[in-house]
């Protein structure tokens, strides 16, 4: 693996392969000291074209705690803003010495075209492009469901026969579309649920998923092992997509009454940030159920599996190092 920009490329083994290494990271994290030298004098890049707090950080986190130095660059204040392209971004940063790269960019594909260029010799790091995909928010997911379902016999396992419903705005949403075609490599099954206006044109018949259109209804059929609340994505629409938010809280919110339908062993999950009332309840995110905070928490291990995958050269010895 010498990149990371789509879920869709992963095969089986490889998606065991970082879920099995962010096992011996999580085992990092819980230590006094939570650091590895596997990465000292290697420098991480943070290219982020847009905003982000929490994959910005657990990135940086990552990085750090596997010895890396880390430059962060944002595109406001940048050169970006003053219209340096993307080529020339990255002809800088290989001239800086950068042997990795984590980008987010609003342009779907950028990630894509920055690996296939020679602009710069280093792995590339999806952190989220457009509205296409965001692979590790993805893995940390699949990494939250594992541990959650299978607890300490979670090593190894993929997530075969597991019923995942996705609720929320599709359309726009690359943790849905990244989580589609991981949980489908992982034998899960997926259902997608939202307001037609919110789901991709040719959605049924071109993704591997049911479609449904009325939540109480997926509840009571799916009877779930887990529910996933996706953000409504405000900045990314320019037209009414549903009529207002009371009705789309009622009609596609996870609410207390529909929270008390979901069988007690149900998780529920959020890729954050949060619009409490809209897309979840307070009660739903605070509750026994909800993997919010540990989604975060195992965020930074998927991220440091990741990181030392791809820019350490010796997959193999993370267990190891873990233990030592």
């Amino acid at each position: 693996m010498r990149h990371l920009l789509s879920t869709k490329t992963l095969s089986r083994d490889e998606a065991l392969q970082i879920l099995d290494v962010a096992e011996d990271m999580a085992a990092v994290n819980d230590r006094e000291v939570k650091k590895l030298p596997t990465l000292r004098g290697k420098t991480v890049v943070n290219l982020f074209f847009e905003d982000s707090t929490r994959t910005r950080i657990s990135f940086e986190a990552a990085a750090k705690r596997l010895s890396a130095d880390v430059i962060n660059f944002s595109a406001k204040g940048s050169s970006v803003s003053k219209g340096e392209s993307l080529k020339d971004t990255a002809q800088t940063l290989a001239a800086m010495g950068a042997d990795g790269v984590v980008i987010r960019h609003h342009a779907s594909g950028a990630p894509l075209v920055l690996a296939e260029s020679d602009w710069i010799d280093a792995p590339i790091v999806n952190a989220g492009d457009g509205t296409h995909e965001h692979p590790t928010q993805a893995l940390l997911d699949a990494f939250t469901m594992r541990r959650r379902l299978f607890g300490a016999a979670s090593r190894g396992r993929d997530l075969d026969g597991v019923s995942v419903v996705i609720v929320g705005d599709i359309l726009h949403s690359r943790v849905a579309r990244s989580n589609l075609w991981l949980l489908e490599t992982l034998g899960a099954h997926v259902t997608f649920v939202a307001p037609a206006t919110l789901v991709p044109f040719g959605a049924e018949k071109q993704w591997p998923a049911t479609i449904s259109y009325d939540f109480d209804q997926t509840i009571r059929q799916a009877q779930p092992d887990v529910v996933m609340m996706l953000r409504i994505q405000s900045e990314r629409m320019n037209a009414a997509f549903f009529p207002n938010a009371r009705e789309y809280a009622r009609e596609w919110g996870l609410d207390d009454a529909r929270l008390a339908t979901l069988r007690p062993d149900t998780i529920v999950m959020h890729p954050g940030p949060m619009n409490r009332g809209l897309e979840i309840s307070a009660a739903a995110a605070d509750s026994a159920q909800s993997t919010v905070l540990e989604q975060v928490t195992n965020g930074v291990s998927i991220r440091m599996a990741v990181l030392y995958l791809l820019m350490s050269g010796q997959p193999e010895a993370a267990e190891r190092e873990a233990a030592e």
